[in-house]
């Protein structure tokens, strides 16, 4: 066989093997995603716990990269402290290790053809139901069938590699601690060019199985599959907040200081996978590798968790917070990772920024609120400033968000993250418009007290019950953003909504009657432009609110 021809059905194998992991990872992560923010829920600070987590979503989703990328996304946005993800991080790295066993047990023991294509067949008949989660679970199928389509061709292209093409590697199989590091480094590249530490595995498995690596050397790849299985965070981290770039940190640190101590005591390890292991490692070498990967991984926990704070300390240390890191500016970076589109990680990150945004309106609505009842020049002195910054950072906030939203939107999902998503969007838009309306009420505060323009104290008093009215509105938002809202709930927002709409037309009656009357006309038209920004915080709160019941 030609070389060129060689390449190509390797090229066409791992072609199957990794479209068969991608399309099974997302099934898999669309069919478990909703649950995936419960599941966050559980993670306190206790390690063990978190540790668990982590282990479980990685088995579920079979992707220790997405679990790290979705722990990365939520330390960035604020859901997950840095100590928390020590915990998550070390779990999905045993969590990992099932996708070996896989392999090991199915990929090389049975007629491997034999399974995938009816496992593609069922998984396409259900991609042809109407319910999204046997569509989902269809195509978690069709990317199982395919990922052993991918191992049976791999495993019948390497063996017809002869001893001029393997030669350039069986020369280096026996060169001591030389060829345990050319195995590391081989590792973590294959690795990190694949984006896949399942996928670098599934080789090393199929050309051990064939003969082509001894053990030791196969178990060296293995381990430096390990560090470059870290890729994914570290990419993910680009452009973040200083923790997401810490528990980055942590995932490269745990895989490197782990390799590290693994091949100081190599041969201790290997004689554990043999005895765990029993038979000759020559004819049960799929299971040697298998077990390495979990037994590394787990003795890897066990040493460090114990230390989970003092790691999230030692990265405090080594990353400081950018200096230009500060409060008054906005950053929120899409970084998509190859083909583990977390739809759901990026999702919950976006619903953290938008409650972050709705603490920025209440922020805002609070000083303006002081701004109305004292109307005293240290009013501006005070707040002026900070209303400025506020409504900047929304604005900032508001583009950032909103791109960042739209790409999500260009990633795979289910027609309802669809529409949940467009909706964000909205609602960003909305609480935009309400720090432009709280700033355009404490810009006409200013003007009425550098022209001292004088207001009857009963004019100033009407207007409180109306403040009253909007704060409620704005407590209703607050406490439902990010929430389906019920008949019941947009009936309350309805009220609320027309409560405010009446208190407008009676003010601006008054108003009127006043002109009518021979008040100051320049005073009473920016009573009214007043009573009218008010108003439309309101508009804009029941904007939301008819988004939110629109969400499933």
């Amino acid at each position: 066989m030609s070389v060129i021809n060689l390449l190509l059905q390797l090229i066409g194998a791992l072609g199957f093997l990794l479209y068969g992991m991608k399309l099974m990872s997302d099934g898999i992560q669309k069919s478990a995603g909703e649950s995936l923010h419960r599941v966050l829920g559980l993670m306190t600070g206790n390690r063990v716990l978190a540790m668990l987590t982590g282990m479980f979503i990685t088995m579920i989703i079979q992707s220790s990269g997405a679990t790290t990328v979705m722990v990365v996304s939520f330390v960035n946005a604020g859901l997950l402290s840095l100590t928390q993800s020590v915990g998550i991080i070390f779990g999905a790295n045993i969590g990992t290790t099932i996708t070996a066993w896989i392999v090991a047990f199915f990929g090389f023991n049975f007629k491997i053809s034999a399974m995938a294509i009816p496992l593609f067949g069922i998984g396409f008949f259900l991609t042809s139901f109407k319910k999204i989660k046997r569509q989902n679970m269809g195509e978690a199928l069709m990317g199982f069938g395919l990922l052993f389509l991918g191992l049976d061709l791999l495993s019948k292209a390497i063996p017809t590699l002869d001893a001029s093409s393997i030669g350039f590697l069986s020369a280096w199989t026996d060169k001591g601690l030389l060829s345990i590091l050319i195995g590391i480094i081989a590792g973590m590249i294959i690795t990190v060019l694949l984006h896949s530490s399942s996928a670098s595995t599934a080789i090393i498995l199929t050309m051990s199985y064939n003969g082509l690596l001894p053990w030791e050397f196969a178990a060296s790849m293995v381990l430096g599959s390990n560090i470059g299985s870290t890729i994914d965070a570290v990419i993910a981290a680009w452009g973040t907040k200083v923790n997401a770039r810490r528990a980055a940190l942590i995932h490269v640190m745990f895989n490197v200081t782990g390799t590290v101590l693994a091949v100081i005591f190599l041969r201790p390890l290997l004689t554990l996978v043999d005895f765990l292991v029993p038979g000759p490692v020559e004819e049960h070498i799929t299971y040697h590798i298998a077990m390495l990967h979990t037994v590394f991984n787990v003795i890897n926990t066990l040493i460090f968790i114990p230390f989970t704070r003092q790691i999230a300390t030692l990265t405090e240390i080594i990353i400081r917070p950018n200096k230009d890191e500060t409060p008054d500016t906005y950053h929120l970076d899409f970084v998509e990772i190859g083909s583990k589109e977390n739809v759901v990680a990026y999702i919950i990150r976006a619903e953290k920024e938008i409650e972050d945004m709705t603490d920025v309106v209440t922020k805002m609505f609070n000083r303006i609120s002081e701004g109305i009842n004292s109307r005293t020049q240290e009013f501006l002195d005070e707040h002026m400033e900070h209303l400025t910054q506020e409504e900047d950072y929304a604005d900032q906030m508001q583009e950032q968000l909103s791109n960042y939203l739209i790409h999500c939107s260009q990633l795979p999902m289910s027609e309802k993250q669809k529409n949940n998503v467009s909706i964000m969007i909205r609602v960003v838009d909305d609480l935009e418009n309400m720090t432009d309306d709280c700033y355009s009420v404490a810009v006409l505060l200013k003007r009425s007290i550098e022209k001292n323009m004088v207001f009857a104290n009963e004019d100033m008093e009407r207007l409180l019950p109306y403040m009253d009215l909007a704060h409620k509105f704005l407590v209703f938002i607050r406490k439902n953003i990010n929430k389906h809202l019920s008949e019941e709930d947009l009936r309350i927002a309805q009220d609320l909504e027309n409560q405010i709409d009446k208190s407008r037309s009676n003010l601006k009656k008054v108003a009127r009657k006043r002109l009518e009357s021979g008040a100051d006309v320049k005073t009473e038209l920016l009573y009214i432009d007043l009573v009218r920004s008010i108003e439309k915080l309101g508009d804009r709160a029941f904007s939301i609110s008819e988004a939110l019941s629109q969400t499933e």
